[in-house]
């Protein structure tokens, strides 16, 4: 399972979906965390959405990457 955080309307949320798309396994579970709902989130995330994250290791990758970014992000974990 990994999170995205993200909000509604976040047009650079939309491409790292399509990112991801590409990249992740099937059965891979994408958690999509909308930042507004949350006081905390939004101080930690407001300015750097899209990130994604590996709540078992805790490791982000944050906007911009791309395909071959994202895939060397995911052998990292």
């Amino acid at each position: 399972m990994l999170t995205l955080y993200s909000t509604l309307g976040c047009h650079l949320c939309e491409h790292a979906k399509a990112v991801m798309a590409n990249c992740l396994e099937e059965g891979t579970v994408l958690d999509e965390v909308d930042i507004a709902d949350d006081e905390a989130l939004m101080e930690a995330y407001g300015i750097r959405i899209p990130v994604v994250k590996d709540p078992r290791s805790g490791k982000e990758i944050g906007w911009p990457f791309d395909e071959t970014q994202f895939n060397a992000w995911l052998r990292a974990l």
